[in-house]
């Protein structure tokens, strides 16, 4: 008899030799005579020196050198016979060397493995393979770099000591002194895991834990990796974060070749460490600028160049993620006209009949370019385009499609020209991104070529300095200008080594390197943007600066430039420290969009501010006031309508819905309705939309600036989100009318204390609830009420930082947050945390009667948040009782705040009561979607109550209206794979990027079509198909029964300790799996098989990135497996799988004739 031992190493305990050792004398003592072959095996861990020694019959070297901590020891590698040496790094640098207790994270280094690639060069090897795993250290190989001629200093030139605890430290690499045969040698590296360098999945994240690190080390060392990245980055422009297997080794296999020497060298490697033994050699763009242009063309050939667009970013950011620029500002005329000829050309080409958006990449120092991609129809720049020229692109694209001809398309703008005429600007344009890193603190904010902005804002000036400014003062994060508090506590170094990052914060970066005078080759040559923008970004850190050495003493000139340039009136006193300015009442003047830089007359209601002496609103709108006198006609009432801003979580379409409509409504019942707002992806912001539109930032001063030029009647807050109703105090103080619910009553519903004294006015139950302002209050006020709490900052919108704190240690670490994150101008409200059923209602208020659409019921329970959660309507689970307390409720709220428009109330109902939970006197996300369902349109009515209209006349009756024939369940859309390190589990603050409605004569129906629209994937289990379960103790009672739904459907079961000796002692049978911080195999491995159809987590703790049970639920989003983080979505999803969930028997229902009235 023969056998083959091939065996693999046991981690911590046996080497592969050791392990085919003992087989052998276990089979010897069996069957005596057995000839045995061994043949250890390695996965480019532990035990590679053994199996290539031992495959290739080479021998080994023993050297003196020393172990993670610096003891010295005798460690070996392997000499092959073709000339190779083998090393591993557990030779030298392994876990099996220390005793569990002399693990040290922090000081452990690879020094000791480039002690035995030291040796083997000395010996003329030809070639070394290096074995990555089984080691003790997270340094990211500096200790071997060391050893090899590598300086690792920090700012001030110093040399760190070894071990990856000091990395955090480092400033730059010297490889000065490196030798010649380190840097000739060809390496191959043969490593066991595909960990990227950083981040959830990374070096400290998953291995620290295993070589001694808690989770404070873990984080230090994940940023020291991420400084050594960087490093790396300057050093030779290798980008090796996300690299398969830099959490092993630091970035392989691939580079930007500057010479002919560096392509041998990097292709050589590459070609080497490549199984099929094939590379990609690509031209690099990395750098060069990124320019679109907006194109349109007819069915006989006419074509125009509708707008061009520069990116402030170079290629490597997605566009949308950069600031955007138009018209282009860098481009000489030869390069303009050659990439204007490339997209006509290309359009011209494909044949495309409407709107194409092209993408060129163009070479900074030549005429060099290259086509990026091209979208053959309305892209999502295109809105930009539109709004940036005045332009209507999908209007002119809608008439091609039907047979029109540009030269027959009257241009809206002009109503002279034609739209065969390019567009011409005398002004300048910024769009901006609205990321949601400010929602969500622990987010990986690094930008690259996949988009992360929620939404945007656009500005337009007649400079770029005024321009960016009101973009940054639009983009809602507390500033007024690009100076970022952060970034002022930083040394000059550290400014220089973050201008690496790309990140969501680096032209804020930028811009304090150039208040500090750091010169422009340094910061062009780490960011390469263009410059002209440096120059420009320049100019405004010379004018903040100016006015910051004013100390008290401002002139008329430097205001009046500062104005210019778009400095603020509270900016500029801030910063030059005066309380009273050298003009009083500096008003801006406005400028009209008109599509042809004024040479040819327009009548475009569409108006941005300047400083310039003109007020070309003004002029327009006496003239069409006085042609109105002229034909007798009554003078209209003028209400000025806010928008609601950037798109962002928490506040997006739904708003803008409210304030179109708003607008339809008071222009059909003769107001004259001016818009603000400066979203360029909204239909508020279309020049026709409103009686004059105002791209302008959503200020007070710029708000006051429209109101003195336009001298309104009054102004609708209600309709805009929170945005518009931070305005409220404003427009009350200044004394400008709010039509309906006044600003005293918006205050008394979101001040806690005010709310509190309303509520015993109205006898209405509420969970007892306390307002804080520091960490001391903050834990008095959860001893005083008991946990669990609900925690979240006053004057928010989608539950924006809001967390349900079960312990004192969530407290803690949530004020720890929160107070460096959010202005502490308001307090933050802790609320008993209430179990129940969450409800909502929207009513519609004239002062006297209310009227209330639907009750609408939440799927999740309390503690989820109601944007995240599957909302029904009808309410499906209410007893008569609790609807009728909840009409009573929202009455008696009604009446006692006088609202006058609309009101969201949310509601828990727990064992039969009633709780409210907050009152919203505005519209809210709902609107649109209880407008839909119920056919009762909210705003038109809500608007007509605010002009001084009843109810009662206005033909939908009064109290709670009937419930619909059908069932209307919405079920929120998520982005998750798009925020990298956003824990995925369902909480008080609101994730959802999006909605879909399934509407069928059932809620099962209407749910199932919910959750298909949604995304949800219906799948049948195959013969090993399986489902994760890791679920907090609150949680597994209720998931037993859901575990044996899938048990019983053909699922194999997983759990984690808890969850699997719960379901196992509870007859559902499960197996055990271990968790991500585990030995391999673990979790990860059973989620990278491939049979893992759906993953159920919830957790006591969330939110940090470093948390298994959040890493868990970050590998389920990548690895696009369906993880569902709330006991009652598991319920409704696991209930649909059982059923027939095909859509051929559920009826259409068209809701459009349904409620059609006459």
């Amino acid at each position: 008899m023969n056998i083959l031992i091939a065996a693999d190493s046991f981690k911590g305990s046996c080497s592969a030799r050791q392990v085919t050792d003992t087989i052998e004398r276990a089979a010897k003592n069996v069957i005596p005579d057995v000839t045995i072959t061994k043949i250890p095996v390695a996965d480019g861990g532990e035990g590679t020196v053994d199996a290539l020694v031992a495959a290739m019959r080479g021998t080994k070297v023993s050297v003196p050198a020393h172990d993670p901590l610096g003891c010295p020891i005798t460690a070996e590698y392997g000499l092959l016979p073709d000339g190779s040496a083998v090393i591993e790094t557990a030779a030298a640098s392994g876990l099996t060397l220390l005793k569990p207790e002399e693990r040290d994270a922090l000081h452990a280094s690879t020094f000791g493995t480039g002690e035995l690639i030291r040796h083997a060069l000395e010996h003329r090897v030809k070639k070394i393979i290096l074995g990555l795993g089984g080691s003790a250290t997270t340094d990211g190989g500096t200790g071997l770099a060391r050893a090899l001629g590598h300086r690792f200093l920090d700012a001030d030139d110093c040399e760190l000591p070894l071990g990856g605890g000091a990395l955090p430290r480092l400033a730059r690499i010297d490889d000065t002194e490196v030798p010649d045969d380190v840097r000739n040698i060809p390496i191959v590296l043969a490593c066991d895991v595909t960990n990227p360098l950083t981040g959830t999945d990374g070096a400290a994240a998953v291995f620290a834990p295993q070589k001694g690190a808690n989770t404070e080390q873990a984080a230090l060392l994940d940023c020291g990796l991420g400084r050594l990245a960087d490093a790396i980055t300057a050093l030779n422009g290798r980008k090796i974060t996300d690299k398969p297997g830099a959490g092993a080794a630091g970035g392989t296999g691939g580079g930007i070749c500057e010479t002919r020497e560096k392509l041998i060298e990097i292709g050589t490697n590459g070609l080497r460490l490549s199984p099929i033994h094939q590379i990609l050699v690509e031209k690099c763009i990395a750098g060069w600028k990124e320019i679109e242009y907006e194109v349109m063309r007819d069915h006989k050939g006419n074509v125009i160049t509708v707008c061009n667009m520069e990116n402030l970013d170079p290629v490597g950011i997605h566009t949308g993620d950069s600031v955007v620029v138009a018209p282009s500002q860098t481009l000489t005329d030869h390069e303009y006209q050659m990439l204007r000829t490339a997209a006509l050309d290309i359009i011209t080409e494909l044949g495309i009949e409407g709107g194409c958006n092209c993408q060129f990449a163009l070479k900074p120092d030549s005429f060099d370019y290259a086509v990026i991609e091209v979208n053959p129809r309305v892209s999502r720049s295109s809105a930009l385009a539109s709004k940036a020229t005045g332009y209507p692109i999908a209007k002119v694209a809608t008439k091609i499609a039907i047979g029109y001809t540009l030269d027959e398309i009257t241009n809206d703008v002009t109503g002279k020209t034609c739209a065969c005429f390019e567009p011409a600007l005398d002004y300048i344009v910024v769009k901006y991104p609205k990321w949601p890193f400010d929602k969500f603190v622990y987010a990986d904010k690094s930008l690259g070529t996949q988009m992360m902005a929620t939404g945007e804002v656009m500005s337009i000036g007649n400079s770029f300095e005024a321009a960016m400014m009101k973009a940054v003062s639009s983009i809602e994060l507390g500033m007024d200008t690009l100076t970022h508090k952060p970034f002022e506590e930083l040394t000059d170094d550290e400014i220089v080594a973050h201008m690496h990052v790309q990140d969501a914060e680096r032209v804020f970066c930028v811009y304090e390197a150039l208040k500090r005078g750091i010169d422009h080759e340094t910061i062009y040559k780490i960011t390469k943007i263009d410059w002209w923008f440096l120059d420009k970004m320049q100019h405004l850190a010379n004018l903040e600066n100016g006015l910051a050495k004013c100390n008290g003493v401002l002139t008329e000139e430097q205001y009046k430039t500062a104005k210019k340039y778009g400095f603020q009136d509270k900016t500029i006193k801030r910063l030059a420290q005066v309380d009273k300015l050298p003009v009083e009442n500096y008003r801006a003047g406005f400028k009209m969009v008109d599509t042809c830089a004024a040479e040819f007359s327009a009548n475009t209601p569409y108006f941005y501010s300047t400083y310039d002496g003109d007020n070309e609103a003004a002029e327009f709108i006496a003239k069409k006031e006085a042609a109105a006198a002229a034909e007798g006609k009554p003078k209209k009432k003028k209400v000025l309508v806010f928008g609601s801003g950037p798109i962002r979580i928490g506040q997006g379409i739904e708003f803008d819905y409210c304030s179109v409509h708003c607008v339809w409504t008071l222009k059909k019942h003769g107001c004259e309705a001016i818009l603000v707002n400066n979203n360029p992806e909204t239909v508020s912001t279309d020049f026709d939309t409103g009686d004059r539109l105002y791209f302008d930032p959503l200020n007070p001063e710029s708000v006051d600036n429209i109101i003195a030029t336009e001298k309104p009647d009054a102004c609708v807050v209600q309709f805009g989100g929170q945005t518009a109703i931070k305005l409220a105090k404003h427009m009350d103080e200044i004394g400008l009318p709010i039509l309906g619910t006044p600003a005293d009553a918006i205050d008394e519903a979101e001040d806690r204390e005010r709310f509190d004294e309303l509520l015993e006015r109205c006898k209405i139950p509420r969970a007892p609830g306390r307002t804080v302002f520091n960490l001391d209050e903050a834990l008095a006020a959860a001893d005083e009420i008991g946990l669990p709490v609900l925690m979240r900052p006053s004057y928010v919108l989608g539950g924006q930082n809001m967390i349900v704190a079960y312990t004192k240690a969530d407290v803690i670490e949530y004020m720890g947050v929160i107070t460096e994150h959010v202005d502490m101008d308001h307090p933050v409200l802790l609320d008993k945390y209430i179990m129940g059923t969450e409800c909502e209602v929207d009513a519609i208020c004239d002062g006297e009667n209310f009227l209330i659409p639907g009750v609408m019921e939440q799927v999740e329970r309390t503690g989820v948040h109601s944007g995240d959660s599957i909302c029904v309507y009808p309410a499906q689970h209410l007893t008569q009782a609790e609807i009728d307390t909840m009409v009573d409720y929202t009455g008696r709220f009604a009446r006692e705040l006088h609202v006058n428009g609309l009101v969201n109330v949310q509601y828990a109902v727990s064992n039969g009561k009633v709780y409210v939970i907050e009152v919203n006197p505005r519209s809210s996300r709902t609107v649109p979607y209880i407008s839909k369902v119920t056919g009762v349109p909210m705003v038109d009515l809500a608007v007509r109550c605010c002009l001084g209209e009843k109810l009662a006349d206005m033909g939908y009756g009064t109290g709670l209206h009937p419930n619909a024939p059908y069932v209307a369940v919405k079920v929120p859309v998520f982005s998750f794979e798009k925020l990298h390190g956003v824990d995925t589990q369902f909480g008080p603050e609101m994730k959802s990027t999006g909605e879909v409605l399934g509407i069928a004569p059932n809620y099962h129906d209407a749910l199932l079509k919910g959750l298909i629209g949604a995304g949800y994937t219906f799948k049948t289990p195959g013969p090993a198909s399986c489902c994760i379960f890791t679920v907090k103790d609150s949680d597994k009672p209720e998931f037993v029964d859901i575990a044996w739904k899938l048990k019983s459907m053909g699922y194999k079961l997983y759990g984690t300790s808890g969850t699997c000796a719960w379901l196992n002692k509870h007859m559902v049978p499960c197996n055990e799996v271990r968790n991500m911080s585990g030995e391999s195999p673990n979790i990860v491995d059973l989620l990278q098989s491939g049979l893992v159809d759906y993953v159920f987590s919830t957790s006591a703790k969330g939110r940090d990135p470093k948390r298994d049970s959040v890493r868990l639920r970050r590998k389920a989003v990548e690895l696009s497996i369906p993880c569902i983080t709330a006991v009652d979505t598991a319920n409704a999803l696991v209930d649909c799988l059982r059923s027939d969930h095909s859509l051929e028997n559920i009826p259409l229902v068209d809701i459009a004739t349904l409620y059609h009235r006459k």
